[in-house]
């Protein structure tokens, strides 16, 4: 799934994509994917695009006084197209024709349809309950106290930090990096952080975040890619040797995802137990 360094860069492209561009027609030709009927979606036709925001995960794209808010899900990608897709391309979510010949797309990769927007008046978003229910930016992290009240409850810390409710953009590639590089385990609990561990967190978040964007800026040209070259060391590569100590990254994969570690530096030697071996037992 797509998450704030990667959101945060389309959001910055598009934003220069769209600049002077101006609705001409719209359709959402996904079974599933506005949320939203009032407005309507051809309330966008002739409004001009009036700028680009993030919360979380999800941009937010302005057309005067009316808002586009997007979730991606794990397989949707938003990008600005010359000329118009195809009726029969079966990946576009959403097709917002432009002025010019261009078309802004969502499109969705896989069988599954959960990508999702809404159209809202502006002065609706931050009351939207997508919108409201985000906890603070996780990039620039909040303040030192603040990030501290937010961390320190008794939850792991993979879990917690992945809940957009405690704080919004980052998931399960992004985490395994910020735990990594702050030296913590990812069953440790929020709770039990002393003060240098909760400020050894918060700068990872600013570090790793920061350092994704530092690194999209350079790689990543005017036209989006469908999928971002990711600048991970540890997320996935269980079985590598740690880019710091050599040490073989291990790994604990559940249902949906795979959280990866360094057991000589995050959890004091230990590797801890694989799920799947545990439900095979059972």
């Amino acid at each position: 799934m797509p998450e704030l360094p990667e959101v945060e860069i389309a959001v910055r492209r598009l934003g220069r994509a769209l600049a002077g561009a101006r609705v001409e027609s719209a359709a959402a030709p996904g079974v599933v994917t506005m949320r939203t009927f009032d407005p309507p979606l051809d309330a966008l036709v002739g409004r001009a695009f009036s700028g680009a925001r993030r919360a979380g995960k999800m941009p937010i794209l302005l057309f005067e006084d009316l808002a586009v808010v997007l979730h991606l899900m794990s397989a949707g990608r938003i990008g600005v197209f010359e000329g118009r897709a195809s009726v029969r391309d079966r990946r576009v979510r959403l097709r917002v024709s432009l002025s010019g010949g261009r078309e802004l797309r969502l499109r969705e990769f896989g069988t599954q349809q959960r990508a999702w927007t809404k159209l809202l008046p502006l002065e609706e978003v931050e009351s939207d309950e997508a919108i409201a229910t985000l906890g603070p930016e996780a990039w620039p992290p909040p303040p030192p106290d603040d990030f501290a009240a937010l961390v320190r409850q008794p939850r792991h810390l993979h879990p917690l930090l992945r809940d957009q409710r405690t704080i919004a953009g980052i998931g399960r590639s992004w985490v395994d990096e910020i735990l990594w590089t702050a030296r913590l385990s990812p069953f440790r609990q929020g709770a039990d952080l002393d003060d240098d561990s909760v400020e050894a967190l918060r700068h990872a978040c600013d570090l790793v975040l920061g350092g994704a964007l530092e690194h999209y800026e350079r790689v990543v040209g005017e036209s989006l890619p469908d999928k971002a070259p990711m600048p991970l060391q540890v997320h996935a590569r269980q079985g590598e040797p740690c880019p710091r100590c050599g040490t073989v990254l291990e790994a604990v994969f559940f249902k949906d995802h795979v959280t990866t570690y360094c057991p000589q530096e995050q959890t004091g030697g230990r590797v801890l137990k694989d799920r799947r071996l545990s439900r095979l037992l059972r």
